[in-house]
């Protein structure tokens, strides 16, 4: 099968998300269980792209509203991702420094609809002049979200109308949600369909995305049902379109997430080698934020905003702080204004126990996941989650909220077979409960040693989810 990915993020390409890892990752593994996997993203101004050659495949003229934009297909030349991967290049749309936000204002681009309605009008403009058509055509989050309505009910994509849709949803909080007279930017459809893409009297890209593609999936079992209760706004609609939905956890590309080889952490090591390799990690990570690594080290890594539960953290780290007990607490992640100044604070306060690198940096990521002792997740929404894979992958145990992927990939250490501490309720009650409990853990060594040895021989890789994926493709094909 050819199945093409339309994304606004691809890792190591463009990444502010986990949508970046999923898209770097399930086309690789689809490629290897010898299907026909590609991946389109807009050709933003980032590092990777500016250092790696492209050739153009296709230059194309298209309608946005009543006038016509000029694109540029370009594909990577050396095929370094494992996938072939184009950028669409729409000049004075994405050759900016940011993806979704202007880096100086820290706002969103003032003309985020015309950015994403201009590469996925071109991405089908692409297509359409395809003598071989993709087979599949899978969308993520609402970015792409227009594809599955333009092929359905656009005139000027008629021919490809019989060409399956898969929508993913990485994020239901985000819906892509503009003024409703942006669509006449859109390529002419019947304006009795018109309502394909309101939802609460507004354009809503991720609605129209739900009704009009073939399937819909989430990325955890959990957060599939999670979304009809809880999706700002959306709950009817992921409802009435349960018929037409599943949820296939995402995996971890364990061929760059693997501590054996990694080429950011400062020492390899596998299961084997477990003990000394977690002990010299976290003696270098230590040593890079001025902590003592005697003691428990606690990291969180992420955004700081409301969905990932960061406002919890600074009472949940000085009630730890400020009792007798020793321990260390390091945050990696940017986001909320009001969470970097008291993250700030905190780090001049409880110098030698407490600091944070308010920034987006990938090799400090993976030091701190081989240098952890725990890593805690108290997410308020988390669709699958990665970093706890991440660092069971690395043997740093997880302390999660038991919500959406987390409840999925994490079993608690006081169930038959257990490895993780997981606390319910989004309280600070519970959160310190989780925390304690992992304090407590780490008092005992040996059996420490061995949840560390057990969840590092979990599997969380790519392979059975991309199975999934195919046999998810294939009947939508047989269906067909």
């Amino acid at each position: 099968m050819k199945i093409i990915h339309l994304s606004a993020e691809c890792y190591p390409v463009a990444k502010v998300g986990g949508l970046a890892d999923v898209v770097g990752a399930l086309p690789k593994y689809l490629n290897k269980q010898t299907e026909q996997a590609s991946v389109v993203i807009p050709a933003y101004a980032t590092p990777w792209i500016d250092k790696h050659e492209f050739e153009v495949v296709f230059e194309g003229s298209a309608p946005l509203g009543y006038e016509n934009f000029d694109f540029r297909i370009k594909k990577e030349v050396s095929n370094s991702l494992g996938f072939p991967f184009y950028v669409i290049d729409i000049p004075g749309r994405f050759d900016r420094p940011g993806i979704y936000v202007d880096q100086e204002s820290g706002e969103g681009y003032w003309d985020s609809f015309e950015r994403f309605a201009s590469f996925q009008i071109a991405v089908l403009d692409w297509l359409k002049t395809k003598k071989e058509k993709p087979d599949i055509i899978h969308c993520h989050d609402h970015h792409t979200g227009l594809v599955p309505f333009m092929l359905t009910q656009s005139h000027r994509y008629e021919e490809m109308k019989h060409i399956p849709t898969v929508l993913t949803v990485h994020n239901g909080e985000y819906h892509g949600v503009y003024d409703r007279g942006k669509s006449y930017l859109l390529p002419s459809f019947d304006e009795q369909n018109a309502g394909l893409l309101d939802w609460d009297g507004k354009l809503n890209c991720l609605a129209a995305g739900l009704k009009t593609c073939w399937q819909i999936t989430t990325v955890s079992h959990s957060y599939m049902e999670e979304l009809g209760r809880n999706s700002n706004g959306l709950e009817w609609l992921f409802q009435n379109e349960k018929q037409k939905s599943r949820g296939i956890i995402n995996g971890i590309d364990t061929s760059v997430w693997d501590p054996e080889t990694d080429p950011m952490i400062a020492h390899h090591y596998n299961q084997r080698k477990m003990a000394d390799g977690k002990r010299e990690n976290k003696q270098a990570l230590c040593e890079q934020f001025s902590l003592d690594p005697q003691y428990p080290t606690i990291s969180f890594i992420g955004r700081l905003v409301h969905e990932k539960g960061a406002d919890l953290l600074p009472d949940v780290f000085r009630t730890f702080l400020e009792s007798p007990q020793s321990i260390n607490f390091i945050v990696l992640g940017t986001g909320d204004r009001n969470l970097h100044q008291q993250f700030e604070a905190m780090s001049n306060r409880f110098v030698g126990y407490f600091d944070a690198s308010l920034s987006y940096n990938e090799p400090l990521a993976h030091q701190i996941y081989a240098g952890s002792d725990f890593m805690i997740m108290p997410s308020r929404v988390e669709p699958c989650g990665l970093n706890q894979m991440y660092s069971m992958r690395y043997g740093t145990i997880p302390i999660v909220r038991n919500v959406g992927g987390l409840k999925d990939t994490v079993t608690d250490l006081g169930k038959p077979d257990g490895y993780g501490f997981v606390f319910n309720d989004f309280t600070l009650e519970a959160a310190n409960h989780a925390v304690q409990r992992a304090i407590n853990l780490f008092q005992d060594g040996r059996k420490m040693a061995g949840i560390r040895k057990k969840i590092m021989r979990l599997d969380f890789s790519w392979n059975a989810s991309a199975k999934e994926y195919i046999k998810m493709y294939k009947q939508l094909l047989d269906n067909r």
